[in-house]
């Protein structure tokens, strides 16, 4: 297994190997420093004995004298509730108010003073009175603080003399592993740690340097046994260090005490982000928590065995030994032998999925025609998201505008991309994985599937990793037992794994996505690591210049909108990409500043805890499976790229608190390393690296520069309809269409040489039939560049005929027999060229009947055909006449899957129907409905969907005047309607034409 490469501050600076383990922290002990007692120390203390003394003391003897003692001095009676209420009345019942809080208080003192002289467990809570325990918490410890029993107090005393308001909500440290209807405990519990937060940093530190290094000599040291999950919450550094030492940053201490120590199961404490259920960690000398806190030789309330497993490990303190093994809770899987494939591919042309999209450019082609941008090529879930989305958009485009449109087209053919915007589609096409896709998709929900059949819950997933070979590890948070088939067991228990072999086996599964928060973060070994940003618990922070996290940024907001694993989800994006939303305008949302955030994130916060109590949830992966499958708990992923103030920062961390049971996910970028409330932290280099030190990861990121992500804006916001040259903004119809990308001279001298039938069955005119197995690919390589004359890169290409990769000589050698094949017009020029780009392009003598179908219909409404009828009649008829099928309809199979990117099939049957409606309209200018009836029937055969054929249809059929043919229409009409119903537009049409047409649809049923 390649070792995980790690870094870490306390690593020996003497140099060693790559794989070399990092020496452990050299933990011998430091001497106590003793802090002694300044002059300010004595005012405190002083200052807090007059306070406890007037308000405990002085409170209600000022009571009696003035007021009298509060209780009656007889019975209650019946005359009491008839009495006139007064203004003395109003006063006796604030005395008893005042009273009962000066009893309140008291009892606070109380509480406070008994758990500062016993040294042991968290202090009683009052209830009821927050503020007030606070208040006295902090006074008891001022005045101790002279005495011997002061350390043992609560961090607080630089709050002495500020605002409550902060500090007025209670620490309950079972808050956090309680869902539902204690979710306003669990807010308590963060903003009490975090109020605390800066001085027990400072005084927790000095606490475990002197406590962790001498007093576990003494038998007196502090141990913490990891807790089991309780429900979806499973323990972390943090939040014992948040529970028990009041500042989840102080997590640090506890690592750095425990790192590289053999815990009872025999591994190793290698990494600081989580941990796992029984392992025993030794806590600085200034833990507090009760029963939690467990010591050695005195641990009565744990059985025989816990107490020798924490006596062992207390003697392994300063002998810890070892590489950290494999228990990183984000690691590197084992890999299996990838199988021999039977043409080994290099990397001159991207294998889509492994990492290693780095071309070299083939002899003879220079500059341009291999600059496709790397950082697509190399992002291959990317890619595919964002050009099925493209797609989506443009065929959407495509149907607005035709069903805005009856007499003419509008924005029929998209704007060609030019620049960048057209190397970064080539860039999409050769680097896109849409096989990976379908196969992520389909594994995640089958393995939801097969748990939902076995009532076992999902398991909480950190991360995935897609390696080389195509397998698929989940990398889980807990062992959650055996994986049902056809998963199997990882490299330990915390790892399940799927064969790509046994991944192309599942069918689509009627379930909703189990982890859409899943998200590539770049490759390290040959393996793509996708973090499930919703789970992680708390705040992943991200470091480094600024142009570097926007980058990074970008792409994982460009992926969730796109990623085709996800149902829904919210993506909220603070202080960059306002120019994202294009990409997806459902799924992106964009927010100024933390406060709106701030505002926002709350009330989400506290109506998802709501929903989840109310629906029984413990979290929202079990909302996610069964019978519920509730949509409300899609993921809301934020990214946060400006660095928060540190008020802004503790507001976020405790916000962030319960955000993995909530499915909620904060990615925040900082421009140092120390973010309070960051779970994992992460760095990204100038040259591309992305490092996260305490999770043994160090990757080639996947980044989206600002370059390529204004160039895939563009070609989204050219998608959108009426934003194309030529087009209606307005919507008004009978506007010019987009002219084609190439017109063919239709006249008898523009005869062509090579003339292509794509539309039907492929046949090739004018070309002898290649010899050989090689005719198929060479058929297919024409057949694309016939459906892009704008120009084909090489690498898209190679990368449509051959998805699996190439070697560059075997595809120079195709270019070389494609040129052969194609040969030269009579001038001596090749029929197959480079233009300046170096992309290849098609002589004009070389024409397709796709191409002339284009051009009749284009000269038969905007050119000749516009200024004469008879023109126009003969046009249209020639056109509909080429239509002989869908396009390419005889090609082989497992071939041509490129077309799935092509947005062809979608233009064509609009095409068709425009030339039909047009020559419908042709005909009955002159009350010819029989010859407009046969042209729409002719262009139905090849767009039957289209709607606006089957109303010129039934206006045309009605205009024959034959009710019992149109009632046969409209019976065929519903009977292709099916389970879904005849469309709004068309029964009402049907209302107007044959009000009875629905007796005959009863009467047939």
């Amino acid at each position: 297994m390649p070792r995980r490469r790690t870094t870490s501050s306390s690593s020996s600076t003497a140099p060693s190997a790559p794989s070399a383990p990092s020496a452990p922290r050299n933990r011998t002990p430091q001497p106590v420093r003793v802090r002694r007692r300044t002059f300010g120390d004595f005012v405190k203390a002083f200052l807090a004995f007059v306070v406890l003394a007037g308000l405990v003391v002085g409170v209600p003897f000022a009571l009696a004298v003035t007021a009298g003692w509060p209780f009656p001095g007889g019975a209650p009676s019946l005359d009491w509730l008839q009495r006139e209420i007064t203004v003395t009345t109003f006063l006796h019942i604030l005395t008893v108010i005042v009273w009962l809080a000066w009893a309140q208080f008291t009892a606070c003192v109380l509480v406070e003073v008994k758990a500062a002289l016993s040294g042991v467990g968290v202090p009683g809570r009052v209830p009821g009175s927050g503020p007030s325990q606070l208040l006295a918490r902090q006074l008891v410890a001022a005045l101790l603080l002279v005495g011997a029993t002061a350390a043992s107090l609560t961090p607080g005393l630089s709050q002495l003399g500020q605002s409550l308001e902060g500090n007025q909500k209670p620490s309950v440290a079972a808050a956090q592993q309680t869902p539902g209807i204690f979710a306003q405990q669990q807010e308590q519990a963060a903003a009490t740690a975090n109020a605390l937060a800066e001085q027990a940093g400072q005084a927790g530190q000095d606490a475990a340097r002197a406590d962790g290094g001498s007093s576990a000599a003494h038998g007196d040291t502090k141990y913490y046994r990891i807790q089991p999950p309780e429900g979806r919450h499973h323990d972390s550094l943090w939040e014992v260090a948040e529970r028990h030492l009041g500042d989840g940053r102080r997590y640090k201490e506890i690592f750095e005490l425990n790192k590289d120590r053999v815990q009872p199961d025999g591994s190793r404490l290698s990494e600081a982000s989580l941990i796992r259920p029984g392992w025993i960690m030794e806590m600085p000398g200034d833990a507090r928590g009760g029963e939690l806190v467990e010591m050695p030789d005195e641990a009565p309330d744990v059985s025989e065995q816990v107490q020798q497993q924490i006596s062992d490990y207390a003697k392994s303190g300063d002998h810890a030994q070892g590489s950290g093994g494999g228990d990183a809770q984000v690691s590197l899987p084992e890999q299996r032998p990838a199988p021999t494939p039977a043409n080994p591919v290099t990397p001159a042309t991207p294998v889509p999925g492994t990492g290693q999209e780095h071309a070299t450019p083939a002899a003879g082609q220079e500059g341009r025609s291999f600059g496709l941008p790397e950082a697509l090529l190399a992002a291959p879930l990317l890619a595919a998201g964002l050009l099925g989305a493209l797609g989506r958009r443009r065929r959407q485009a495509m149907w607005q505008s035709a069903l805005g449109a009856v007499g003419g087209r509008r924005g029929m053919e998209p704007p060609t991309p030019t620049g960048d915007a057209q190397d970064v589609q080539d860039a999409l096409l050769v680097g896109a994985d849409p096989e990976g896709v379908r196969l992520l998709d389909r594994s995640l929900r089958g393995l939801a599937a097969s748990l939902t059949a076995e009532s076992r819950p999902l398991p909480v997933v950190y991360a995935a990793w897609m390696s080389g070979n195509g397998d698929l590890h989940l990398q889980l948070a807990q062992p959650a037992g055996k994986p049902p088939a056809p998963w199997q067991q990882g490299q330990d228990q915390t790892f399940w794994m799927l064969a790509r072999s046994d991944a192309e086996g599942y069918e689509e599964a009627e379930t909703a996505a189990p982890y859409p928060g899943l998200v590539s973060l770049g490759t390290m070994d040959d393996s793509r690591l996708l973090l499930n940003l919703e789970a992680v618990p708390g705040i992943v922070s991200l470091g480094g210049t600024e142009a570097d996290r926007a980058a990074v940024f970008a792409s994982v907001a460009a992926e969730l909108a796109t990623n085709g694993w996800s149902d829904r989800m919210t993506i909220t994006l603070v202080g960059f990409g306002d120019d994202l939303t294009p990409l997806a305008p459902n799924r992106i949302r964009h927010l100024d500043g933390f406060e709106d955030l701030f505002e926002t994130m709350s009330a989400e916060t506290r109506q998802r805890r709501g929903a989840l109590g109310a629906a029984g949830h413990d979290s929202v992966l079990t909302g996610r499976t069964g019978p519920a499958q509730h949509t409300r708990w899609a993921p809301h992923l934020v990214l946060l790229a400006a660095q928060p103030s540190d008020d802004d920062a503790l507001r976020l961390a405790e916000l962030a608190a319960d955000a993995g049971r909530l499915g909620i996910g904060y990615l925040v970028g900082t421009e140092g390393t120390d973010l309070p409330g960051a779970a994992w932290e992460m760095e990204i280099t100038g040259a591309g690296r992305l490092l996260a030190p305490l999770l043994g990861l160090e990757l080639d990121a996947q980044m989206l520069p600002a370059a390529q992500r204004r160039a895939v804006v563009e070609l989204f916001t050219d998608a959108d309809p009426g934003s194309g040259p030529g087009s209606d903004p307005e919507g008004g119809p009978g506007r010019p269409a987009n002219a084609p990308p190439f017109l063919v001279d239709i006249s008898e001298q523009g005869r062509p040489a090579v003339y292509a039938r794509l539309v039907g069955s492929y046949e090739i005119i004018g070309l002898d039939t290649p010899d050989g197995e090689r005719s198929a690919l060479l058929h297919e390589a024409l057949a694309l560049l016939l459906l892009h004359r704008e120009g084909v890169h090489p690498r898209v290409l190679s990368s449509a005929l051959w998805p699996r990769g190439v070697t560059a000589d075997v595809r120079d050698a195709l270019l070389e027999r494609l040129r052969a094949w194609l040969g030269s017009d009579p001038d001596g020029t090749p029929r197959l060229g480079t233009d300046a780009t170096g992309r290849l392009t098609l002589a004009k003598s070389v024409v397709s009947d796709l191409d002339v179908l284009r051009s009749l219909y284009y000269e038969a409404t905007q050119g000749r055909g516009a200024g004469s009828r008879q023109v126009r009649g003969r046009l249209l008829t020639d056109a509909l006449v080429l239509v002989r099928g869908p396009l390419l309809a005889d090609r082989p199979e497992g071939r041509y899957r490129w077309l799935t990117h092509e947005i062809v099939d979608a233009q064509l049957p609009l095409l068709v129907a425009d030339t039909g409606l047009a020559l419908s309209e042709f005909h009955l200018e002159k009350n010819r409905a029989e010859k407009a009836i046969e042209a729409l029937t002719a262009a139905l055969r090849t767009a039957p969907a289209d709607e606006r054929l089957w109303h010129e249809l039934l206006r045309a059929t009605h205009t024959t005047g034959d009710p019992g043919r149109l009632r046969a229409l409209a019976a065929d009409l519903v009977a292709r309607s099916g389970a879904r119903g005849v469309p709004p537009r068309t029964e009402a049409l049907l209302d107007e034409l044959l009000p009875t047409w629905r007796e005959g649809v009863s009467a047939a049923g």
